[in-house]
């Protein structure tokens, strides 16, 4: 720590007066540079949480695109197929024919 704050007094400069001018700036500039990225109202942290924010909802699209592919094929068959369209009915609405045993379980 004792370097750091020699950093700062001027009057150690010597013969480095340059290189001393140098890092003097280099740290301000850097001070500054974070301060602005964490700072100001969009800043870096709310970049990075966009990003995985967007990653998430990408994924969804995803997800939801081969949902949408699952229920188009879904209704294709059961617009093309009377059997696939009766056996749909019985299992999921529980109806039936005529003449067919019906049993309910609670």
């Amino acid at each position: 720590m004792g370097k750091f704050k020699d950093i700062w007094d001027r009057s150690k400069d010597g013969n480095k007066v340059a290189q001393r001018s140098f890092v003097r700036f280099a740290i301000v500039i850097t001070a500054a540079f974070v301060l602005f990225l964490f700072v100001k109202k969009d800043n870096l942290a709310r970049w990075i949480q966009a990003g995985f924010t967007l990653g998430q909802q990408q994924r969804r699209i995803e997800q939801l695109k081969q949902e949408n592919e699952s229920l188009d094929a879904q209704i294709h068959m059961l617009t093309s197929s009377k059997d696939s369209l009766e056996k749909y009915a019985r299992e999921e609405f529980g109806f039936a024919e005529p003449g067919d045993d019906v049993y309910v379980e609670e």
